[in-house]
């Protein structure tokens, strides 16, 4: 994709949401990305799928700044996110989970979901120290908040047991809560599904068309092509780092260079319930 079929894409679509054009980021010699573009649009539920090891963590990390590329550039709702640090992101409107599940195991599910809300909180220090009236009310909106949230994912009967405890599932739910907690515009997930069995990742799946339907444009890296050839609209295939195809699920699948990557030259098609 061209800067000029970027700037086309602006125009033609009103409601794209974020444009990366040309984005790299190396290590050492080993170069990650490679002039990575595309766009999503409001409404999307993205995927971003490819071999292990294509690059596709490292662009989730560029996306959400916890890497600076070498150049390029995404922007995001007017927003250059390549001079944002990481918590300005979420500010923004982006959030993120993490294929390492990475809550905080030794306290409660409604207190990780409250942590997430803090970004859209007002009090300050010396709000906290003097515990003032408009502390007190806001805090109780942030309690009540999260438990809206755990309502949300299925898992409001858990909001007082410790987040290390929860079953694999309902810990992989807590996280999206604590993410939707910071009202964003994009929920980015790093392979959700990663670790869950065939009945959780159903549940999984009713959730994020759930967000979607509820506003929410939703990036999606996953392993389970089933669940991503079934879910997203459109679909964006790194290998290497670079860009090997882009498109609706049922394009991508049949594109050779696509199967090739995934089963080997030779292979005449890509079965749906293959895994990355």
């Amino acid at each position: 994709m061209t800067q000029a079929n970027i700037n086309q894409d602006a125009r033609s679509m009103p409601d794209l949401l974020l444009v990366a054009s040309k984005l790299s980021k190396r290590f050492g010699g080993l170069q990650a990305l490679s002039d990575v573009s595309f766009s999503i649009c409001k409404g999307d539920i993205y995927g971003l799928i490819g071999p292990n090891g294509a690059g596709k963590t490292t662009l989730f990390n560029v996306l959400t700044s916890l890497y600076v590329p070498e150049s390029g550039t995404c922007n995001f709702m007017g927003h250059q996110l390549t001079r944002l640090k990481p918590h300005e992101i979420a500010i923004v409107g982006i959030a993120r989970t993490f294929q390492n599940i990475r809550l905080f195991g030794s306290l409660s599910a409604i207190e990780n979901v409250m942590i997430g809300r803090h970004i859209r909180t007002r009090a300050g220090v010396w709000g906290a120290i003097t515990r003032n009236k408009s502390t007190r009310s806001e805090e109780a909106a942030v309690e009540q908040r999260a438990h809206e949230l755990l309502e949300y994912v299925g898992i409001a009967h858990r909001a007082n047991d410790v987040a290390s405890s929860l079953p694999y599932g309902d810990q992989r739910r807590l996280e999206i809560a604590r993410a939707l907690a910071t009202d964003p515009t994009l929920l980015a997930l790093d392979e959700p599904a990663a670790g869950m069995n065939a009945s959780e990742t159903v549940v999984l799946r009713r959730l994020i068309e759930k967000i979607r339907n509820d506003g929410v444009t939703v990036l999606l890296i996953e392993h389970d092509m089933k669940l991503v050839m079934g879910l997203c609209n459109r679909v964006l295939v790194l290998e290497y780092g670079k860009v090997l195809a882009e498109g609706r699920p049922a394009e991508v699948q049949r594109n050779p260079k696509v199967i090739e990557a995934y089963l080997g030259a030779g292979s005449a098609e890509v079965a749906v319930g293959v895994s990355a």
